[in-house]
């Protein structure tokens, strides 16, 4: 392990708080009460903000099924719940043999009730909103956090507002944001230009912002790691040595680096036990790659982006000073793949049974590129991320393989194309 730390997860309640649970900010350590008033980033320095609890749990403290399994992880009993949670961890024999590891599992989040990991952070960011009292959310999206918004925003009653990029959001998602209810806004612009103005919206109070920069978001998305331990000791016998996710705005990063830290604090996780988290990004979208790289404390925004995973296409990941100290303090690492390797990726999976959108198809072209790299050892046991489903982008789908062919109703044609 490079440098986990533990600093702060544990920390005794300040005697401001009144209950049990607060915020406190990542660089400075001021802290604040999490519901007397909205807030994002620390007002002190601007700093990103975590959620803080006086009593961290163990495996033991868990019980029931889903997110809020981990409600002794979290700040209340219940959120505004669609039944997130419980993904599967598939096996994929050949890709697992192919590539040349122990053991290699395939963490679908896709399977969640609007078809990606967003809906465990929105269960419990809209239910911080009914805590708040406030009537209108929004967010800025590639797509999957307008859609999963748009259903746990509609299931409460509430007012939602979305901010596209135009013309770059696969038409699934958007066509899922429509028809739950969103007010939808496409911009001249990219992603981080609508994240900009959101968060502008959002500090003049005319929105409550759930995009990733929002702690409490983060504290439904850290269960995916929860989960990947329970299942992996239960399946494999044993805890990964390594978590590969597709990486855009690093709030998965950051989450299960929380999560992980959590669990070291009350006793739960030994150190040595933590897998390495290892991030992947697109070539044409890759500021944390080129961070980890070069060394640096921080991100420096990419202006232009282009992929064709779009769900990972952000230039300005926010939570970046988050999901850096993740990747270093688990010995982690950071590669780059080329749209041709996702794809081939997606193909892949495809051909185990597994569908996913091209950006969850990132982390096993990137197992791929570092075991070939000797980055990733044989005797390695490996959950490789994937974030979305096939039927979140079905026009990049379409085009992964052949084209359907035309042919005229008859046996005899349909037996031609058959052994043609």
């Amino acid at each position: 392990m490079a440098d986990l730390t533990i600093e702060g997860i544990g920390q005794i309640k300040p005697s401001s708080i009144k209950g049990d649970v607060w915020l406190t900010c990542i660089e400075c350590g001021k802290t604040y009460p999490p519901f007397d008033f909205v807030i994002y980033r620390c007002q002190k320095c601007g700093g990103l903000l975590e959620v803080r609890y006086e009593n961290l749990p163990t495996f033991e403290d868990f019980s029931g099924s889903g997110v809020w399994r981990y409600r002794a992880s979290l700040p209340f009993e219940m959120g505004v719940s669609i039944k997130e949670g419980n993904t599967p961890l598939y096996t994929v024999p050949r890709i697992e043999s192919d590539v040349g590891v122990e053991a290699l599992r395939i963490k679908h989040e896709g399977m969640n009730p609007t078809g990606s990991f967003k809906d465990r952070g929105m269960t419990v960011g809209v239910r911080v909103v009914q805590e708040l009292g406030v009537k209108r959310l929004a967010c800025a999206s590639t797509g999957n956090t307008s859609a999963s918004l748009a259903a746990y925003g509609s299931r409460a009653g509430l007012e939602v507002i979305v901010l596209l990029p135009a013309g770059k959001v696969a038409m699934g998602k958007v066509a899922q944001a429509s028809l739950h209810g969103a007010k939808i806004l496409q911009l001249d612009g990219n992603f981080d230009e609508c994240l900009d103005i959101v968060t502008k919206l959002a500090d003049e109070g005319e929105v409550y912002l759930l995009n990733s920069v929002n702690p409490f978001r983060l504290e439904g998305q850290k269960t995916i790691g929860f989960e990947i331990l329970e299942q992996s000791l239960e399946e494999v016998g044993r805890y990964p040595d390594r978590i590969i996710l597709p990486v855009g705005n690093a709030g998965n990063t950051a989450a299960l680096y929380k999560g992980f830290r959590e669990l070291v604090a009350s006793g739960a996780l030994k150190v040595e036990d933590v897998p390495k988290i290892t991030a992947i990004q697109a070539e044409g979208a890759a500021p944390i790659v080129e961070a980890i790289k070069s060394s640096a404390n921080h991100v420096q925004r990419w202006p232009s982006v282009e992929t064709k995973a779009t769900a990972i296409r952000i230039g300005n990941p926010v939570n970046s000073p988050k999901a850096l100290p993740a990747i270093r303090g688990t010995g982690g690492t950071a590669i780059t793949v080329s749209d041709g390797e996702i794809l081939a990726a997606q193909c892949e999976l495809a051909e185990e049974g597994i569908g996913v959108e091209p950006a969850s198809a990132a982390s096993v072209a990137g197992l791929r590129k570092l075991r070939s790299e000797g980055v990733v050892g044989k005797e390695e046991y490996v959950v490789c991320l994937a974030t979305g489903i096939l039927l979140k982008d079905p026009d990049a789908a379409s085009f992964a393989r052949e084209a359907p062919k035309e042919i005229p109703a008859s046996v005899e044609d349909v037996m031609q194309a058959i052994l043609n």
